[in-house]
């Protein structure tokens, strides 16, 4: 029951008059819970609808939506009008369509009756009404691993139907996609232009990186399994300004550039390089674009379900494995248990130092450890990874100004949509992410000065060979900034002696 409860959202609908209960995963996308409404309350699946709380208030149709209860049911609002198909028949439609797509996918009659067996199944175990599009999706999910392990096995003729059945994502299908000799080099260092590339580049890119390192030999990596575990990660990281799949991607190329500048793999086993690459793949996963901050004061469900404590980062984890528990996009596969155990505490540790709000006590820690760093120490090594992924996840101001400016204005809109929205809730709002007092040198002079500059020279200390490559396009940045903030400054002091000297002659006539 407990599995149940937490892989699913209850809420209940006002149906004329009387209270219907709707029941859907908490991974829906707002889409498909639209959708469920819909079918709920009787109306077409694409009709455009309203959803109001008892008090006739907007409530946002999404998964992380308000909870309510059968007595205080919400109400649908169509806005648009349209006639719903019988729910039976419809249910019976995508049933029906799904053995056609087999049947032209597979052209086998032994997978056709597998198929329509499953299907019969799956209807006789639908008893609630508001279940009916999760078992859809669970069926259209068991019907695309079925179809993998097809593609898995190189049939040529089944991966061109595949094309044609389901055109839906923009990574090439194998062989893969081949990076120039120019684009390789252009990897492993800081400067890389991460703004150039489109997502099935930014893929393929990180795969190239998990075969340079040697994890896919070393580990026994199923190719096609790396693959689809990166097209797993690239559809659960959400469309934010900043916190989105080119960020991931900017992380891990971070990372990966500070293994080859720095030597790491003398210095690391390749567990460790595996823990470091992979936990910057995943380290913000599905964020939803608002911090910890406001998920605390808003009292959100993940704020709630994991007690103030890192929400974001907890989350981000959790969905990393999530991912990892689906044998399709288990890269770890080949692991026995207590290794397993090892990359999955390794990772999490990670993830979870990402929180800036740890900072302080993370680079305290690392500070008193560097002069007599110890490579053979458990602990010394944890604390100098979890020190690598924060450098690499707040790195833009290392690479070019070219590169890394466009990603202030990015950082700024997501500061923005939150604040706006936290005055709209009546939530504190932080000075630095109000539109109203931040400008983008005031945004970076302090962030680089005091938390950039000395975190990166702290790691100089291990590996000289950062100075020249990392921490000085962060002093030239710092520099760049304060010469802008005075070039404002001094621009608002004349603005102000105009006003002044208007406001004078005013009161002279």
């Amino acid at each position: 029951m407990g599995s149940a409860s937490s892989a699913y959202r209850v809420i209940y609908l006002d149906v004329d008059g009387r209270s219907q209960k709707v029941v859907f995963s908490r991974f829906c996308s707002p889409c498909d819970i639209k959708e469920l409404f819909c079918t709920a309350t009787g109306l077409s699946r694409n009709t455009t609808i309203s959803l109001l709380d008892s008090t006739g208030a907007m409530v946002s149709i999404d998964p992380t939506m308000p909870n309510n209860s059968e007595r205080s049911p919400y109400k649908v609002v169509p806005i648009t009008g349209g006639q719903l198909a019988d729910k039976e028949e419809l249910f019976q439609n995508v049933l029906t369509q799904v053995a056609e797509q087999f049947s032209r996918a597979f052209k086998i009659n032994e997978l056709k009756t597998e198929v329509t067996n499953r299907l019969a199944m799956l209807e006789k175990r639908v008893e609630l009404e508001g279940m009916k599009v999760v078992e859809i999706e669970k069926c259209r999910s068991d019907i695309k691993k079925l179809r993998e392990e097809m593609a898995s096995r190189n049939n040529s003729s089944f991966l061109d139907d595949n094309k044609k059945l389901t055109p839906r994502r923009d990574v090439p299908s194998y062989p893969k996609y081949h990076l120039s000799q120019e684009t390789v080099e252009a990897l492993r260092k800081p400067i890389f232009d991460v703004w150039q590339w489109e997502p099935n580049e930014m893929l393929s890119c990180l795969e190239h990186m998990y075969h340079d390192l040697g994890l896919v030999k070393d580990f026994n990596i199923n190719p096609i399994t790396l693959k689809r575990w990166l097209l797993c990660i690239h559809d659960n990281y959400r469309n934010n300004p900043f916190h989105n799949f080119r960020h991931c991607f900017c992380v891990t190329q971070m990372m990966y550039s500070m293994i080859c500048l720095c030597s790491l793999q003398e210095k690391f086993t390749q567990v460790d390089i595996l823990i470091l690459m992979t936990a910057a793949v995943c380290h913000d996963l599905d964020h939803p674009g608002y911090n910890n901050t406001y998920q605390i004061n808003a009292r959100t469900e993940l704020a709630v379900r994991y007690n103030d404590i890192s929400p974001l980062e907890n989350h981000h984890c959790a969905v990393a494995f999530q991912i990892f528990s689906q044998p399709d996009c288990n890269i770890f596969a080949n692991f026995d248990p207590e290794a397993f155990k090892q990359i999955r505490q390794g990772t999490i540790t990670l993830i979870l130092a990402t929180d800036m709000a740890r900072h302080g006590e993370i680079l305290d820690s690392f500070k008193q450890k560097v002069d007599n760093f110890d490579f053979t120490n458990e602990e010394h090594v944890t604390c100098l990874k979890m020190v690598l992924i924060k450098c690499c996840d707040i790195s833009n101001e290392v690479r070019p100004m070219e590169v890394a400016e466009p990603w202030v204005d990015c950082l700024l809109e997501e500061y923005f949509m939150q604040s706006d929205r936290e005055k709209a809730e009546g939530l504190p709002v932080a000075p630095f992410m109000d539109r109203e007092k931040v400008t983008k040198p005031t945004a970076q002079i302090g962030f680089i000065k005091f938390v950039l500059i000395p975190m990166f020279e702290t790691v100089m200390k291990l590996f000289p060979q950062i100075e020249e490559v990392m921490v000085q396009p962060l002093r030239e940045s710092r520099d760049r900034y304060e010469e802008l903030k005075q070039i404002d400054d001094a621009m608002n002091e004349v603005q102000k002696k105009k006003s002044e000297n208007l406001t004078m002659g005013g009161k002279k006539k």
